[in-house]
Formats: C-alpha cells, structure tokens, sequence
C-alpha cells in the first residue's frame, strides 16, 4: 500500500481505510459489488475533498496537499525505530 514499501507509511495507509469503512459504514455490505463499489467511490471522494480534518489544519487532503508553505503540525511522526522488535512465529 506505500510507494517504498515502509512499514510506517503502511499504518497511515491503514488508518486511512479504517477511518473510510468505519465513518461510512463500509465493513460488511449487503449492496452488491456494484452499488458497494459506487459507495466506496462517494466515499473516498468526501474523505478527500469535503471533510476537513484537524490534522490538515482543518483542511480536506486535497487542499492541503495544494498548499504552499507548511501546515500547522497537529500530529505525531512515528518514523521511530524499535530497538526491541519481536517477531511473532505462528
């Protein structure tokens, strides 16, 4: 879901459909591929160009992804490394 494969993008990309199926009822569809496809469409669409996010300054990402200069910083960067990494054998 990243460009270069970072794990640390990938959890904004997820967050990102989280926040899309959670605030648009799109967990378990009833509607078909079609109409669910055209819902999920509608969706993405307010995510980025209606809604404003505090985030963004209060500004939608598209607008904010068009302004000049920084925005105000409303948010962590978890490009961090973990020196204690644990991986999980299942």
């Amino acid at each position: 879901m990243t460009e270069n494969g970072d794990r640390y993008e990938n959890a904004l990309a997820e967050r990102a459909n989280g926040i899309i199926k959670t605030e648009f009822n799109l967990h378990g569809s009833q509607l078909g591929f079609k109409q669910t496809y055209n819902q999920i469409k509608k969706s993405i669409k307010v995510y980025n160009e209606i809604r404003p996010y505090s985030s963004c300054d209060y500004l939608t990402p598209n607008q904010a992804h068009l302004q000049t200069g920084n925005l105000k910083k409303r948010w962590e960067n978890y490009n961090k490394k973990f020196s204690h990494e644990k991986t999980i054998v299942w």
